[in-house]
Parts: C-alpha cells; sequence; structure tokens
C-alpha cells in the first residue's frame, strides 16, 4: 500500500486465502486490507495515538438507516455522555476528495448530529466544525485532541 499523509504506524498484517489482512484494533479483528482501509486505519491510529482519543469512544463501520436506506459510516469518535462528537467519511487514496463526498457526509450527520466532521482520502484531510444554527461548517486546520 502507499504511504499517506499520516505518522507512521505499526499495524499488525497476516495473510489468509492469498489476501493481505490488517489488525483492526477498534473491532478486535483482521479485516481484509482495501485501499480504504489503509486510510481507515491510519485515521483512527491518529485518533488514538496522536490525538489522544480512547479506543472505548470509536466506533468503526457501523450501519445506520437514511431515508429508509441503510449505510455505513466509517468512523464515528463520541463523547463521554454518549453523544457524538467526530464524524469521518473516509475514502480512497485514489478517489478525489469533492463536493459529492461532502453532501455524503452531510446527509449522514443530519441523523448522527456530530460536532466536527473529518473527511480524508488519506492524502488529504479536511476538518470542519458543525454550525447548526447557521446549517453550515467552519473549516478547521485540525480537530481537537482529547479532552475530557
Amino acid at each position: 500500500m502507499l504511504p499517506l499523509n499520516f505518522p507512521v504506524y505499526h499495524f499488525r498484517f497476516k495473510n489468509n486465502e492469498n489476501k493481505v489482512h490488517i489488525f483492526d484494533v477498534i473491532r478486535k479483528k483482521f479485516v481484509v486490507l482495501q485501499p480504504e482501509e489503509w486510510v481507515r486505519q491510519h485515521l483512527v491510529h491518529h485518533l488514538i495515538e496522536d490525538k489522544g482519543y480512547p479506543e472505548s469512544h470509536i466506533n468503526v463501520e457501523k450501519q445506520l438507516t437514511l431515508n429508509s436506506i441503510k449505510k455505513r459510516y466509517d468512523v464515528v469518535v463520541f463523547n463521554s455522555d454518549g453523544s457524538i462528537k467526530i464524524l469521518v467519511e473516509c475514502k480512497a487514496p485514489k478517489i478525489k476528495i469533492d463536493q459529492n463526498t461532502f453532501d455524503q457526509i452531510a446527509r449522514y450527520n443530519m441523523n448522527l448530529k456530530a460536532e466536527y466532521l473529518i473527511v480524508t482520502n488519506g492524502l488529504r484531510h479536511f476538518y470542519c466544525k458543525m454550525d447548526f444554527e447557521q446549517e453550515k461548517y467552519i473549516f478547521l486546520k485540525d480537530i481537537p485532541d482529547f479532552s475530557r
């Protein structure tokens, strides 16, 4: 897999049925290493190792229902009270982040009401803080560190 615009992290890999798998510390299992998964695993390690978010506050690849349609979010980070602090949309590195990507995460966030959004393809990262009163997002240089 190609290097991403993240620090270097230590991952566990294994081969199974001629496919490379990477260990997901949140799901506590090996998952097939696809380009989007490579980005997701880097982002999860960034949140834990660099931003100080506890593993127990992070959820990966869970289903949500939007207008009776089942979708999956990539990563959610919860506050201690169970509300959603960060919603993350990961794309494969070859996928260009465009307005459609922001529309997708905005649709998800209409239900989830996350305070912050992250959109990344591993090479480019966009961080936003939601302004629910004005119904817009404010771009940031970085996402805040975890604070209790």
